[in-house]
C-alpha cells in the first residue's frame, strides 16, 4: 500500500499544466469522434472493432500463441488502412462540420427581408392543410448552407411561396409530389428534389413505424446541412420538423410556426455562435430545448 501511494504521489509530482492540457485535448478529440458517430451504423462497427482489438490483445498477452501473434501483427496495417473506407461517410460529415465551424458570427436572415414572415406563415398553412388531408410532403428551408447540389436534382420553380402552390405540388399522383421542395428565402427554388437519406438509427428506435422515406430524407438533410426540414406524414398526417440530426414530431401549426420563427429570427437578430456549437449542434440544441 505504501509503495502504491508513493508511485501515485510520484505521478502527481510530474503532472504540469501542459500535461493536463494534453490530456484534455486528447479527451476532446475522442469525445468529438464518439459524438459524431452517435446513433449511426458506424457506432456498431466501431464497437465491434474495439471488441475484436481487445480480444486479440488478451489472446496475445495472456497465452503463448506464436502463430496467432504473427497473424495479428501482420494484419494490423490492413485494419488501419480499412478504417477510412469503413468510416468514410462519418469522416466526410465531420469535415463538413469543421468547415462550417469557421463562421463565428451568423445572421439567420436579413432584416430587410420582410417577406420571411409571409413565407413562414405560408409553409405553416400548407403543412396544416396537408396534414388535415393526409397528403405527404417534404419542405426544406435553406439557411446558411447552400443546397444547390440538391436543387439541381429537382424541377426548377423560382416561384413565390404560397400555400396553394405547395398544396398543388404535393397533391397525390401529380408529377412533382415525390421528393422534396427546397425554399430559398421567399422563393420555391425547386420541387421534386432528391434529398440525402439518413444513415442514423434514430428512426429505427422510434416507438411507431409510420416514418418512411420522407422522414429519412428530412433527417438526412438536417445531418448534412443546417437546413430546416418540415415533414407531413402520408399515413397519419402528423407534422414533424428535423434539424441538426434531430426530429420533433406531432407538432401543431402554432408550435411549428413558433419553431420556424425561432430558427430564422425574422427581426434580423444577430447571435454569436462559438466553434463548438457549430461542430456539435445537436449537443447545444438539446440544452436550448430545455
Amino acid at each position: 500500500m505504501t509503495e502504491f501511494l508513493n508511485n501515485l504521489f510520484f505521478i502527481f509530482q510530474r503532472i504540469s499544466w501542459l500535461s493536463i492540457f494534453d490530456i484534455l485535448l486528447v479527451t476532446l478529440i475522442f469525445f468529438g469522434l464518439l459524438y459524431s458517430l452517435r446513433d449511426t451504423q458506424a457506432m456498431a462497427l466501431l464497437r465491434g472493432m474495439i471488441l475484436l482489438a481487445v480480444a486479440i490483445i488478451l489472446l496475445t498477452s495472456l497465452v503463448e500463441l506464436p502463430a496467432f501473434s504473427w497473424f495479428a501483427q501482420s494484419s494490423l496495417p490492413a485494419l488501419l488502412l480499412s478504417i477510412p473506407v469503413i468510416f468514410a461517410p462519418e469522416i466526410r460529415r465531420a469535415l463538413e462540420r469543421l468547415g462550417r465551424a469557421g463562421t463565428i458570427w451568423t445572421v439567420s436572415m436579413k432584416s430587410a427581408d420582410m417577406s420571411l414572415g409571409q413565407t413562414i406563415r405560408a409553409v405553416v398553412s400548407a403543412a396544416a392543410r396537408l396534414s388535415a388531408r393526409q397528403h405527404g410532403a417534404l419542405i426544406v428551408l435553406q439557411r446558411l448552407d447552400n443546397l444547390e447540389e440538391y436543387i439541381q436534382t429537382g424541377v426548377p420553380m423560382n416561384a413565390r411561396v404560397t400555400p396553394e402552390i405547395l398544396l398543388q405540388i404535393f397533391y397525390p399522383n401529380t408529377p412533382l409530389h415525390d421528393g422534396g421542395v427546397i425554399i430559398v428565402g421567399s422563393q420555391i427554388a425547386a420541387a421534386s428534389c432528391v434529398m440525402p437519406l439518413s444513415a442514423s438509427g434514430v428512426l429505427n428506435r422510434s416507438p411507431d413505424r409510420q416514418m418512411g422515406l420522407r422522414h429519412r430524407a428530412a433527417l438526412g438533410t438536417s445531418e448534412v446541412s443546417d437546413a430546416i426540414a418540415v415533414v407531413v406524414s402520408e399515413e397519419t398526417g402528423a407534422i414533424s420538423i428535423a434539424h441538426a440530426g434531430r426530429m420533433l414530431r406531432r407538432l401543431d401549426p402554432d408550435r411549428l410556426e413558433n419553431i420556424l420563427i425561432a430558427f430564422f429570427r425574422p427581426q434580423g437578430e444577430i447571435r454569436k455562435k462559438n466553434v463548438f456549437e457549430r461542430l456539435f449542434p445537436g449537443l447545444f440544441s438539446r440544452k436550448e430545448d430545455k
